[in-house]
């Protein structure tokens, strides 16, 4: 078997050290020109490609991004692993993955000592831990580098992606105002949540702008489950009068109220409108299909991968000073319009 060509031939062949091979490699600038063509003929010569430990010579690093959430979303997490990586291949970078419990008491200290743990780079960080200020905090005195994925700007712009869900549940409001719906009810997620407030202000917020308050017991908080989902619709469904709308915080919950409606024989979307958040992969599949809103996550989590490389590499570019994706209604079978 042919010998792999290593850092060391191109370095000899060049007549450099390994750590000047290192520098063109990353694409150091203080390599003069004449040099750097030198050691990337010699490259392209012995088709040589360069491994982790040969490009952290000079930049220090290990090429690694962590993520670390606490989201029992199998799909979100799916999706957000996919527009990581995708940026990820493309940079040279591998993703770390740590599961984590929020709410526990060494939530801190255990992100923490992952990153510090496992040499990590920077670390991407998915809500709900992403709205914890403390853990931005610590990481910044460890001088970790991180982005957070949130629904509000509760960071600088380059430690930031944001979905504006406030705007997306606006646009909710207006759609089910325009077919005619008075009587909207909300299954709220724990009020904790950044998102969920986002989510409810954006609804309630317009809905009042457009002359139809939604009353307090209307409103029910729910824990962003389907068994949670299922508990707030029965208690929705038998008030008099009963809701013309449902609208839940995300899917899950919103499949709660299809089921329960069913249950009692409340036709959906006849006698019943439901309406989630999310866009899971069941929303298209269920009887009535769903309507919701849908957040693009997996290019939420390709800005989010874009802007830790650029923080690792001390290279802000163009493309990522954006920080605000907007998610989108998708319009399906569990809305209609009124009829009289």
């Amino acid at each position: 078997m042919e010998k792999k060509p290593t850092i060391n031939d191109v370095a000899r062949l060049s007549g450099v050290s390994k750590r000047t091979v290192s520098r063109v490699i990353n694409g150091a600038t203080n390599v003069g020109a004449a040099t750097r063509e030198r050691i990337q003929q010699v490259i392209d010569e012995l088709g040589f490609s360069p491994d982790k430990q040969a490009r952290g010579l000079a930049a220090s690093r290990s090429y690694l991004i962590g993520l670390i959430y606490d989201n029992p979303d199998a799909l979100y997490i799916d999706q957000v692993q996919r527009g990581v990586l995708s940026v990820c291949s493309e940079k040279g970078y591998e993703l770390v993955v740590h599961p984590c419990h929020y709410r526990s008491d060494d939530f801190i200290s255990n992100c923490v000592n992952f990153v510090r743990r496992s040499n990590i780079d920077g670390v991407i960080v998915l809500p709900p831990a992403s709205e914890a200020n403390e853990l931005a905090k610590a990481l910044q005195n460890h001088g970790i580098n991180y982005v957070r994925m949130a629904s509000v700007k509760i960071d600088e712009q380059e430690n930031i992606v944001v979905s504006d869900d406030r705007a997306a549940l606006s646009d909710m409001a207006r759609y089910l105002v325009s077919l005619g719906h008075k009587d909207i009810a909300i299954i709220s997620g724990p009020k904790h949540y950044y998102s969920t407030v986002e989510r409810l202000e954006g609804l309630t917020h317009t809905l009042a702008e457009l002359g139809m308050p939604v009353p307090p017991e209307r409103i029910i908080e729910g824990k962003n489950s389907y068994e949670s989902g299922i508990e707030c619709a029965r208690t929705l469904l038998i008030q008099t009068p009963r809701p013309q709308v449902i609208v839940a915080n995300n899917d899950e919950m919103a499949a709660g109220v299809l089921k329960v409606a069913h249950e009692m024989g409340i036709d959906v979307p006849g006698e019943l409108s439901v309406a989630g958040f999310d866009d899971n992969l069941f929303a298209s599949r269920v009887i009535p299909s769903l309507t919701t809103v849908q957040r693009p996550v997996v290019a939420m989590a390709g800005l989010a991968a874009k802007k830790i490389v650029a923080l690792i590499e001390n290279k802000p570019t163009e493309d990522v000073d954006d920080y605000i994706v907007k998610p989108h209604l998708i319009i399906r079978e569990s809305t209609r319009k009124v009829t009289k």
